[in-house]
């Protein structure tokens, strides 16, 4: 299973760039890629050209991929972290895809374990509404890579929602009260 991390977004709403909120003395980047690395991951982190100096330092070692045009939406982001992850893996072309957005970081680890081990194209939900992660089968795959890089995910495709109990399964980092919540959970 390859994963990606998206944090190219403008943050313009929050004021302050998503993937570089200070948790516990850590971008919120980091905290997210070094969870993932516990479950068995190598992420991807697809960022804007802007916030990468910062990302690089926060990730030494790990891939960090320049989306040239992050505006563009986040299917042109997954294109250049697929592109990365095709380039670099030497021939294979048919794999499942965690999609993990900086900015909703109110998945437990569990949640993430049980997604991982699912065979389809799914994200966890609560309260009727779907979250994230995602994760996306070869077919979804495929039809993101050759898509314009502004479609919309959902019509690309159709996940499978399962049920979770994560209190904070829907947070967004979309307001410095929202800061305030993510730094009271223990992520």
């Amino acid at each position: 299973m390859r994963c990606i991390v998206l944090a190219a977004g403008a943050s313009a709403r929050l004021g302050q760039p998503k993937a570089l909120v200070d948790v516990g003395g850590k971008p919120l980047v980091q905290h997210l890629v070094e969870r993932l690395e516990n479950a068995g991951l190598e992420p991807v982190i697809v960022t804007r050209a802007e916030l990468s100096v910062d990302i690089l330092l926060a990730l030494p070692e790990r891939t960090v991929v320049i989306n040239p045009n992050p505006d563009a939406g986040r299917t042109g982001s997954l294109q250049c972290g697929l592109k990365q992850i095709l380039d670099t893996k030497g021939g294979e072309r048919a794999f499942r895809l965690l999609v993990v957005p900086v900015d909703r970081p109110g998945f437990s680890d569990e949640t993430l374990q049980t997604l991982m081990a699912k065979e389809v194209c799914a994200c966890p939900a609560k309260d009727g509404r779907g979250g994230h992660p995602l994760l996306l089968m070869p077919d979804d795959v495929s039809r993101i890579r050759t898509a314009e890089p502004d479609t919309p995910l959902r019509e690309l495709c159709s996940p499978e929602r399962f049920d979770v109990d994560d209190l904070h399964l829907h947070l967004n980092l979309d307001t410095p009260s929202d800061i305030e919540v993510l730094r009271d959970l223990a992520i």
